[in-house]
């Protein structure tokens, strides 16, 4: 049974980055499931999460 193709791919997540960066961004959330939000607001640093040390199992690139 061959591999299904994935749904979201390490160059995309990079290509998201790079531009929500240059638009300046707050932040960037990248679900699972393949969905990418980019928050254009500016919000004060204590109110970003910071993401967690160790990945979640699920998340795979």
């Amino acid at each position: 049974m061959p591999r299904t193709a994935a749904t979201i791919t390490q160059a995309d997540i990079a290509r998201t980055i790079r531009a929500a960066k240059q638009a300046g961004a707050a932040e960037v959330e990248i679900r699972p499931d393949g969905t990418m939000i980019v928050h254009l607001i500016e919000r004060p640093a204590a109110e970003i999460k910071k993401p967690p040390l160790a990945w979640p199992a699920d998340v795979v690139l």
